[in-house]
């Protein structure tokens, strides 16, 4: 059988499974990812393997799940959450990074492995927890709204976190902070000023031709071109599809776009990410430090619900919208293996904490869709 075959064969049986681990998870009342993740970690335990062309296609359903998020995102009240999401990011960075720290160097005695791991629990990866707001119905939420806000400065403190850490700990390795700010400045500089254009554009073009046909493909285009921007200015590509998202959520193809993308992403791009990030999970490696793992992985959890509760508190949410946040900036995936493994690239960190990165990613991530439903629907 050919590659091409094999592939396509693959496909077909990763979307079965998808299918069938959301329908069981939907039928004991749970968010239908949690099924779609469980029914990646049984693939990925030596049935089926992660090609680059499987992990490319779930790279495209991240970004369009986020790119939906902005679209069904109200911009006044992303404005108006503006400082209760940067309390919530300053606790969610604070708490975790110092447990986990603490924890890992009461553990290890390895001084740069405990500031390092202390960077990795700040990450948060909101994917997770954006895909069960949406099916709870609590995405555009006054909760929802302000951990998507905070997620985003987390993703731009955390870089800056990474960086600095990279040139105390390994100097020769590190790049410029004054450059990382600079291209992540201008990358909002460019957002910002596309956002403008885009509305004139899209007025201008409106009165003299019909464009409802072709808006859902032009949005799709500014959303993979503003995701390719943002990587490469050091700024994470689901951070340029949400604010890709944003902008058309401004325009009156807002809902037309959202049915349509919905649509395509709900049916083969996202069921595909959330099995391939339950494919990459290395069972034995992670079982391997499960011991002192456990107790990193409990100071990441607590950190996060403490942290970034808090943060809502002082923010002026009730006790119970607080918890929810919290919960909200519990699960860590993409974000947290990527900063690990240049961790462990660099020498900072051993296989032994790459493992327990791992670990804390299955953690959080079969946890935190549970425990955010639970939130909601608690008295």
């Amino acid at each position: 059988m050919n590659s091409e075959l094999i592939f396509i064969f693959d496909i077909a049986i990763i979307l079965l499974l998808a299918m069938l681990g959301g329908m069981l998870a939907k039928k004991m009342n749970q968010p239908q990812v949690l099924g779609q993740i469980i029914a990646g970690i049984i693939l990925g335990a030596g049935l089926m393997t992660i090609t680059p062309s499987i992990e490319e296609i779930g790279q495209i359903g991240v970004i369009f799940l986020m790119f939906i998020a902005g679209l069904e995102t109200d911009i006044d009240e992303l404005k108006e959450s503006g400082r209760s999401s940067s309390l919530i990011a300053l606790g969610g960075i604070l708490i975790p990074g110092t447990f986990v720290s603490v924890t890992t160097y009461l553990l290890t005695k390895d001084y740069q492995a405990s500031i390092f791991m202390g960077i990795v629990s700040t990450a948060t990866s909101v994917s997770i927890s954006v895909q069960t707001l949406k099916e709870i119905g609590h995405l555009r939420s006054r909760e929802g709204v302000a951990i998507l806000g905070a997620a985003i400065i987390d993703d731009v403190v955390g870089i800056i976190m990474l960086t600095l850490s990279i040139g105390v700990l390994k100097p020769q390795a590190g790049s410029s902070l004054t450059m990382v700010i600079f291209k992540i400045v201008s990358f909002f500089i460019i957002v910002f000023f596309l956002g403008k254009i885009l509305r004139y554009v899209l007025i201008k073009i409106d009165t003299k031709i019909n464009i409802d046909e072709k808006i859902v493909s032009f949005a799709l285009i500014v959303c993979l071109l503003l995701a390719f921007l943002s990587e490469e200015l050091g700024v994470a590509a689901i951070t340029g599809a949400f604010f890709a998202g944003v902008l058309f959520s401004m325009t009156k193809y807002r809902h037309n776009i959202t049915y349509e993308i919905n649509r395509i992403a709900s049916l083969f791009f996202v069921p595909i990410f959330f099995v391939v990030i339950g494919m990459g999970v290395n069972l034995k490696l992670a079982f391997s430090v499960i011991g002192i793992g456990s107790f990193i992985i409990v100071a990441a959890i607590l950190g996060k619900i403490i942290g970034s509760g808090f943060g809502a508190k002082f923010s002026g949410f009730g006790s119970k919208e607080s918890l929810q946040i919290g919960i909200g900036m519990v699960p860590r995936a993409e974000v947290a293996i990527i900063i690990s493994n240049l961790g462990l690239a660099l020498g900072i960190i051993n296989q032994r904490m790459m493992a327990i990165t791992i670990l804390m990613v299955v953690s959080t991530t079969l946890l935190t869709p549970s425990m955010l439903k639970w939130s909601f629907e608690r008295e």
